[in-house]
This record gives structure tokens, C-alpha cells and sequence, in this order.
């Protein structure tokens, strides 16, 4: 049951993505070119998506188990480091300079798009920096 309300979830998610034009990079690069044809659609999607997620971490803050029974994780750091500004300024960049994060990416190469697969790849890359890195820096 867990495997199948997954599925369902990622596929409503993907669809979301194609029809609010997330999964577009041109669209997205149009939406973080503020001083060119600056496109404020997408400011509607995130704001809905902020809402929906702020409504289902509220309704999950409760509990100790989820729907389908299993232990829930939610987040519990709450303070702004030095990692997380990086990561940030990381993540924003990569979006900015192909209008692309890793939700449509999986999207993008689904339909067969070359652009998706070369981010998912570059992305995993440096998933794996980071990991190598993140393990070289701490003590044994």
C-alpha cells in the first residue's frame, strides 16, 4: 500500500509540474529574469505549493505515525548555518543557470528530454562531492 499511494503521490506531483509549467526550463528562467520579461506566473504556483505544505506540516506536527501507519520524520533543525546558505546559494544557482531543479528533472527526462538526464547526472555528481567531502571532514 505504502509503494502504491508513493506512486500516486510522485505522479500527481510530476503532473503538477508539467501543468504549472515548472517542468519548463525556458519558463522558469523567464520567471528568475527579473530585470529582462520578467514571467510572475510561477509566483502563483510556489505560493500554492507553500500553502498546501504549510497545511499538511500542520496537520502532521501531532503525530507520531502517518496515515498508513509508519513513523513520521519531520524536519527539526531550526537555525540558519553557513551550510545551509551555501546549499542555498548553490541550489539557486544551478536553477537560475538551467531553469531547472531536480522534481522536473526527473519530469524532463521522463518525456525523453536530453537537458533533464544531463542535470539529474550532474546533480548526482555532485551529490557524491559532497558526500566524499562531508566524510573526509569528520573525525574517525
Amino acid at each position: 500500500m505504502t509503494l502504491l499511494v508513493s506512486f500516486v503521490a510522485g505522479l500527481i506531483f510530476g503532473l503538477g509540474l508539467i501543468v504549472s509549467g515548472m517542468a519548463n526550463p525556458a519558463k522558469v528562467i523567464g520567471f528568475l529574469d527579473l530585470a529582462g520579461r520578467w514571467d510572475p506566473s510561477l509566483a502563483l504556483v510556489m505560493a500554492g505549493a507553500i500553502a498546501v505544505g504549510t497545511a499538511g506540516f500542520a496537520l502532521a506536527k501531532g503525530r507520531a505515525r502517518s496515515l498508513l501507519g509508519l513513523p513520521m520524520h519531520l524536519p527539526s533543525a531550526r537555525h540558519v548555518d553557513s551550510r545551509l546558505i551555501l546549499g542555498s546559494l548553490a541550489f539557486g544557482i544551478g536553477w537560475g543557470l538551467a531553469g531547472i531543479c531536480p522534481g522536473p528533472a526527473l519530469v524532463l527526462i521522463g518525456a525523453g528530454a536530453a537537458k533533464g538526464a544531463v542535470f539529474t547526472a550532474a546533480m548526482l555528481v555532485g551529490m557524491g562531492l559532497f558526500e566524499v567531502l562531508e566524510r573526509r571532514g569528520k573525525p574517525k
